[in-house]
């Protein structure tokens, strides 16, 4: 079992060709459209939940960041819908690797502060120096804010790869236990399947939660620099 315990999070081949690239393109491919003048359930649904997630993070965003509003959208339904996928047996999390989350962050995150320092110079710079510091912390408050500035993508990415890849390992870890079990303690076994399938809804709502925090958080960011 300990061999196997992180199989799951390497990244896929086909034929030695790497197939994350395919997989990444799957879930837009999930999202239902329509074009006709009256929609169905799931459409209406769909469209429904995108517009209260819109409204939701856009609210507190002037002219400049509501741009970006088509972005964030596609942003947090890439990220669920990734995120659900993953949990299906024998298949791969993209957002489990911290070299994607990386690249989704970093981008992002470089486009607010971009922004800031375009837009709102003055403001953008009066981060790193609070007003009323004391001459001699001058230095190490410049260097801290700066530090903290650079780890802000790092922590968007390890926080999602953190969450999503600890779930994964609990629920790979219960599942072998409940296998292991079967043959000997029926009422044991029991017990586990049912952790299991408490820990699989717990999963689905880290999920989802994980997908609006990220896009959340990227959200902020841009409110300070807009």
């Amino acid at each position: 079992m300990n061999e196997n315990l992180f199989a799951s999070f390497a990244a896929p081949t086909i034929l030695g060709l790497p197939a994350a690239v395919l997989i990444i393109l799957f879930p837009p491919l999930l999202v239902p459209t329509s074009k006709h003048l009256i929609n169905n359930r799931l459409i209406t649904t769909q469209q429904w939940l995108i517009q209260l997630t819109s409204k939701q993070m856009m609210t507190m965003h002037n002219t400049k960041g509501r741009t970006w509003s088509l972005m964030l959208v596609s942003l947090i339904i890439f990220i669920a819908t990734t995120n659900l996928l993953g949990l299906l047996p024998h298949s791969f999390t993209p957002t489990t690797q911290l070299s994607m989350n990386l690249a989704m962050a970093i981008p992002l995150w470089a486009g607010t502060v971009v922004m800031g320092l375009r837009f709102k110079t003055k403001n953008a710079l009066a981060h790193f120096l609070p007003q009323g510091t004391p001459t001699p912390l001058i230095p190490m408050l410049i260097i801290i804010e700066t530090i903290s500035l650079f780890i802000q993508p790092m922590a968007l990415a390890v926080r999602l790869t953190a969450n999503i890849t600890a779930g994964h390992l609990l629920m790979h870890l219960i599942g072998s236990a409940t296998l292991a079990l079967s043959t000997i303690s029926l009422p044991s076994t029991l017990i586990m399947f049912t952790i299991l399938i408490l820990l699989t809804v717990l999963e689905i709502a880290v999920a989802l939660i994980q997908a609006y925090v990220f896009t959340l958080l990227v959200s902020l960011y841009l409110h300070d620099n807009t």
